[in-house]
């Protein structure tokens, strides 16, 4: 049985990666951990509109985050690594590593980030697209 899709209707030109795209966020599995937030930041005479994606990464350093930006994908990683000359009576907080991937629209572009209080900060912000019209010329072949 095949699944119709709502990219199927003639009109539609060109949108098959985003149907791949939804496809991939569909299938997508994630055990929810680091928890994060992610926040509309209103433009300012500075600076355009920002995203802020918050992640709580309490227990990490600057020296065990990784963040990257693949393709159109902003990938960010944590690595702690066990410290065997501590001795633990009572062990309720694990050393873990994580792998958070946020798929990122077309044009859109990493400004910076900070880590502070335990929560890892990441801005975000998109071009203004330019507004382009033009006209076809129609050539006859007669």
């Amino acid at each position: 049985m095949s699944r119709a899709s709502p990219f199927g209707h003639p009109f539609l030109l060109g949108f098959d990666e985003i149907e791949q795209t939804l496809d991939r966020i569909a299938k997508a599995t994630s055990d929810g951990y680091p928890p994060y937030n992610i926040e509309r930041l209103p433009r300012t005479a500075e600076a355009p509109e920002r995203l802020r994606i918050m992640l709580a990464v309490a227990g990490f350093t600057p020296e065990q985050l990784e963040i990257h930006v693949e393709e159109n994908q902003l990938v960010v990683r944590g690595r702690q690594i066990e410290d065997k000359t501590r001795q633990f009576l009572h062990r309720g907080i694990a050393a873990r590593q994580f792998q958070r991937t946020f798929l990122l629209a077309e044009g859109m572009e990493v400004l910076g980030a900070d880590l502070s209080n335990g929560l890892l900060s990441i801005d975000l912000a998109r071009p203004e697209p330019a507004r382009i019209a033009r006209r076809i010329e129609i050539v006859s072949r007669d």
